[in-house]
C-alpha cells in the first residue's frame, strides 16, 4: 500500500572537514535512528562515523562514498543523502545533487566560504536546487556572524536570510536567538556530542544574568538584520535568490533539531520531472526512477554491486519488473535495499523522493532510467572535466583478466573515467580523474577487491574537451593533443595545458572543442 506521508530528499554538501558526516550522524540521532553518534576523528573508544564504511574512509577520516539514510520526523519521511566531502570527489557529489530536491550547505565558521563550498553553490544554482546554509562549529573561534553574512552575499550572490542568530561570538556559544519566535534557545553541551542535546527555550525576560550582555548584543544585530531586508521569503528561497541561514554545532548536536524543522517547513517536496524528449512524469504517474550512483565492495564476504536510484514517480514494489530505458530490456527488482553505511535493509515499497538500491544490478549504469508503462528517459548525469590523467597497466600480467574486469567495473561505477584508443590498445587504458585521490581509490580497490595489482604512469595532460569524429581526425596529427574515447562513446581531446587548448580552438574554429562542467580542486 502506498506510503502517503510527505517526503523531503536532500543532500549535505560542504568543503572537506566542515563537519558534514558529523551533521549526518547528529540528524540521525535526533530522529532516533541511532542511539549514539560517532565521530570521524574518533579518539579512544569513540566509534567511526556510521555513514563512513570504506577502509580508506576509516583510515583517513574522510567521506569518499555516498550514504543514504531514511528516517521519519514529525510524520514526514526524510531521505538524507550524505556526499563525499573530499574536494577530489566533487564529481560524485554532482551525481548526488541530481537526486535531491534541496541541499544543506555546511560552512565552517572559522574558515568561511572555501573553494569547494563555492563550487557546490554553483552546482546547486545550475540545477535549480534551493540551499539552506548552516554555519557550523560556532562553539569554536571563528569569523563574526555579520562577516559571514557579507561573504555569502558577495561571493555567491544569494541574499542570506538568517532564521537563527548566535548569542555569543564564535568560541563563546551561549545559544541562538530564534528570529521567528524571538526566543532564546540555550546551548547545552553533551558528553562528546554523543547524545541529543537538551533544548531550553526562554523569552527575553527569562534570560539569565550571565547571558544578558551577549543576549543584548544579539538582539541589536537582529534588529539590524530586520532593516537590511534579511527576513525569509519562501518564493525567493525556492527561486534560488536567497538562502536561509542558521547557526549550529553539529559535534555538540546543537541546532540540529531546528534544522530538521526547517527542512520540513521550507524545503520543497518531490515534483514533476521532464524526460529528454520533453515529456513530463508527474509524481503520481506510473513508477520510474534513475540511477545516480553505482557502488561495489560493500561486503567483503562476496562480490556485490548496488545501483542507487532516486524514485521519480509512482510506487515501487519489490519484485516488480521494470524496463531498462537504454536497452529496452526487462529488469527484475526482486532484491532492493535501503543502505546507510554498511547497514542494509530490504525495501518492500518506495515513493517519489525515496532512494533505493538495486542489488546485483550488473546492467545498470550511472544516469540510466528504469520505468513501468509509458516509456520515459531522464537526462543523463553530466560528468566533470578531468584534470589528472594516468595510464594503467596490470602489475601482474598473470592477473590481467582480473585487471580488465576491475577496470571495467570501476568505470561503470564512475570511480574514474576510462579512456581508450586504438593506438594505446586495451591493455593500457588511460584513467581520467577530477582529483588525484581517485587514483588512490582505484589502486586500493584493485588490490584488495579484485586481487589485481595495478601500475600507473602519469601523463602530462591537464585539459579535456569533447570533440567528434571529424575533429578527432584533424587533431590526430597535432602536437600536445591526444584523442581518446570514453566507454559511453564520447571522444575527449586531451591537451597539455589551457594555452594549447585555447590556441587550437582559436586556429581551428571548425573543430568541435566543447568544455565539460568544471571540477577539480
Amino acid at each position: 500500500m502506498p506510503d502517503t506521508r510527505p517526503r523531503r530528499t536532500f543532500a549535505v554538501i560542504s568543503h572537506p572537514d566542515a563537519g558534514k558526516s558529523t551533521l549526518t550522524e547528529a540528524l540521525a540521532l535526533h530522529a532516533r535512528v541511532i542511539t549514539e553518534a560517532g565521530a570521524v576523528h574518533g579518539k579512544g573508544d569513540r566509534r567511526a562515523t556510521v555513514s563512513d564504511w570504506m577502509a580508506m574512509e576509516k583510515a583517513r577520516g574522510i567521506s569518499i562514498t555516498s550514504a543514504a539514510l531514511q528516517f521519519v520526523y514529525r510524520d514526514h519521511v526524510i531521505n538524507l543523502v550524505d556526499t563525499p566531502g573530499h574536494s577530489d570527489f566533487s564529481e560524485d557529489t554532482y551525481r548526488v545533487l541530481s537526486a535531491v530536491d534541496s541541499a544543506v550547505m555546511l560552512v565552517d565558521a572559522g574558515k568561511g566560504l572555501e573553494p569547494q563550498t563555492l563550487k557546490l553553490f554553483k552546482v546547486c544554482a545550475l540545477r535549480g536546487i534551493p540551499v539552506i546554509t548552516v554555519i557550523n562549529k560556532w562553539d569554536r573561534p571563528g569569523l563574526s556572524a555579520l562577516e559571514l553574512m557579507d561573504l555569502i552575499q558577495e561571493k555567491i550572490k544569494l541574499r542570506p536570510t538568517p532564521l537563527t542568530w548566535p548569542v555569543g561570538e564564535a568560541g563563546d556559544f551561549r545559544g541562538v536567538l530564534d528570529r521567528r519566535t524571538g526566543e532564546f534557545v540555550k546551548y547545552t553541551r553533551t558528553a562528546g556530542g554523543a547524545t541529543r542535546a537538551p533544548e531550553r527555550r526562554m523569552t527575553a525576560d527569562e534570560v539569565e544574568e550571565n547571558d544578558a550582555q551577549v543576549w543584548a548584543a544579539a538582539v541589536e544585530e537582529h534588529d539590524l538584520l530586520g532593516l537590511d531586508e534579511a527576513d525569509h521569503d519562501q518564493e525567493r528561497f525556492l527561486a534560488g535568490e536567497t538562502t536561509p541561514v542558521m547557526f549550529a554545532s553539529a559535534l555538540q548536536n546543537f541546532g540540529v533539531a531546528q534544522l530538521l524543522d526547517l527542512l520540513l517547513d521550507l524545503a520543497p517536496e518531490p515534483g514533476a520531472t521532464a524526460g529528454v524528449d520533453g515529456s513530463v512524469r508527474q509524481v503520481d504517474d506510473e513508477f520510474s526512477a534513475f540511477v545516480f550512483k553505482v557502488q561495489s565492495g560493500m561486503n567483503n564476504a562476496h562480490r556485490d554491486r548496488l545501483a542507487y536510484a532516486r524514485v521519480v514517480s509512482g510506487t515501487f514494489e519489490r519484485g516488480m519488473v521494470v524496463t531498462h530505458a537504454s536497452t529496452g530490456r526487462p529488469f527484475a527488482t526482486k532484491f532492493a535495499q535501503a543502505v546507510f553505511g554498511r547497514e542494509t535493509t530490504s525495501v518492500e515499497n518506495a515513493e517519489p523522493g525515496d532512494i533505493i538500491g538495486f542489488v546485483n544490478a550488473q546492467a545498470l549504469r550511472v544516469g540510466d532510467t528504469v520505468y513501468v508503462g509509458d516509456a520515459i528517459e531522464y537526462p543523463p548525469v553530466p560528468t566533470f572535466a578531468p584534470e589528472h590523467f594516468v595510464t594503467a597497466s596490470a602489475g601482474d600480467i598473470g592477473r590481467y583478466k582480473q585487471f580488465r574486469k576491475g577496470i571495467e567495473q570501476l568505470d561503470q561505477e564512475g570511480v574514474v573515467q576510462v579512456l581508450r584508443s586504438d593506438l594505446r590498445g586495451d591493455q593500457t587504458p588511460v584513467l581520467a580523474a577530477v582529483g588525484p585521490m581517485q587514483f588512490e581509490v582505484v589502486e586500493d580497490r584493485m588490490t584488495n577487491e579484485f586481487n589485481a595489482p595495478i601500475r600507473f604512469s602519469r601523463l602530462d595532460y591537464q585539459v579535456a574537451r569533447i570533440t567528434d569524429a571529424a575533429g578527432a581526425a584533424k587533431l590526430s596529427g597535432m602536437r600536445g593533443v591526444e584523442v581518446l574515447q570514453r566507454s559511453d562513446g564520447t571522444r575527449l581531446a586531451l591537451f597539455v595545458d589551457q594555452w594549447r587548448a585555447m590556441v587550437t580552438a582559436r586556429d581551428n574554429p571548425d573543430i568541435l572543442l566543447e568544455a565539460l562542467p568544471a571540477g577539480g580542486s
